[in-house]
Formats: C-alpha cells, structure tokens, sequence
C-alpha cells in the first residue's frame, strides 16, 4: 500500500501506537528507522510547526520516503495557518499523519488538505471512552465526578491519555454552542453560572496538555462550575 500527502487520523494517544503499528504492516515504516518521525506533542504552536516544515524538507537517509506520525491534541490557528503550505505541496519523499482528538478542532482550510485515515478502535491500546457531552450536563454533580474518574485516573503526564481529555472537552464545548445564548444572533447574554461553566471548560482545555498540570482539579471545577442541561 502507498501512502501520499498528509492524513487525519481520529483518536487518542493511544491511536498513535495503533498507527505505528499499521504502517508497519503495511511495510511503510519500522519503528527505529531514522526516517520515522513519531512524536506526542503537549502543545502545537507556531514554533512546532516550524520545525516540521524544516523536518520534512530534509532527505530519507535509509528508506525511500519520510514518515511523520504525530499525535497533536491541540493546535493553535497560527500553527495551523503555518502547515497550509507544508501540507498542500509535501515534500515527494514527506507523508504526515496528524492523530487528532477530533478532525473537527481543524480548520477548514487544513481539512481540505488532508485525507482521513480510520485507525481500528480495537487497536487503539490506551483510548478512554468518550464520554457522552448530553449524559454529562444532565447528571449531577457527584455523578459527572464518576464519569470523569476514568479521565484523570492517571494523573501523571506519562499516564494521561490526552485525546480522549481534549474531545470531552470539545465535545462539552459544541453543546454550548447551540445554545441560543451563544448563537451568532444571540439576543440574551449567558447567565453568570452558565459563563461560568464555559470558562471552566475553556480553562481546562487550555492548561490540560500542561505539563505537570493538575488534571483532575480541572476537571473537577468543569463538573461543579458547568450548568445541568
């Protein structure tokens, strides 16, 4: 099988693994090739993405073609924007495969640059179920801090499985969203307990890729703070 351009792959950290391990199969790459560029990234940022590009314009020293497997769970729009190019006209001997929580934190510009490629659930060896946005805002709080235990049960930065944080928290972040008080006409501002619950979201998904971040405490405050629905 051949691969060309750059790839989406939908999942956790886990899903990296899964990924090395099909392009293996598939005779792509081997783990321990110094053309294989694995790498789990906290935080893609502009000086990332730099990098990257810089990476991928160098030559294969052993194989016939470079891979980069990455495992991005956020990244911002200037990285974003940065990769455009890097993307759209890769490198002849560069392949990407961005695992992301969730395809949909890309912009559309990057979507349309790339291919999706599904990963098997089955192989994925550290995925956490997702936990369902709607089920979450109708429980109670002792309830929500059940549900969130599988999240934050490995609270060391080597443990965490960081994809299935981050699209929780997305996924608690799209459910706001079609609420009327955050629509692009909205005509009434959020209650101040609604706002809240947003921010509380929105700060746990902006320090969870921290290292040495205190998870747990974060999303602790998002099952207090975030309001029943």
């Amino acid at each position: 099988m051949q691969y060309v351009g750059a790839y989406v792959v939908r999942g956790g950290e886990g899903a990296l693994e899964s990924l090395v391990d099909k392009l293996e199969k598939d005779k792509i790459t081997k783990r321990g090739s110094p053309d294989l560029f694995a790498r789990v990234y906290r935080k893609f940022g502009v000086d990332e993405a730099e990098e990257l590009r810089a990476r991928a314009r160098s030559k294969p020293i052993a194989d016939g073609q470079r891979v980069f497997a990455l495992f991005i769970p956020s990244m911002t729009t200037e990285a974003q924007n940065a990769l455009l190019k890097t993307l759209e006209e890769p490198a002849a001997n560069a392949v990407f495969f961005l695992v992301v929580p969730s395809p949909e934190m890309l912009l559309a510009t990057v979507r349309s640059r790339v291919q999706t490629l599904v990963v098997p659930e089955d192989m994925s060896r550290r995925h956490v179920d997702t936990i369902d946005a709607d089920d979450f805002l109708a429980a109670s709080a002792e309830k929500r801090l059940t549900m969130l235990k599988p999240l934050y049960d490995h609270d060391e930065d080597e443990g965490r499985d960081i994809g299935s944080v981050i699209a929780f928290l997305q996924s608690l972040e799209r459910r706001f969203a079609r609420l009327p008080e955050f629509g692009g006409q909205a005509k009434e501002k959020p209650s101040p307990a609604m706002s809240d619950g947003i921010h509380a979201i929105y700060r746990a998904r902006k320090y969870a890729t921290d290292k040495g971040s205190l998870l747990k405490a974060l999303l602790e405050q998002v099952a207090l703070l975030a309001p029943k629905l």
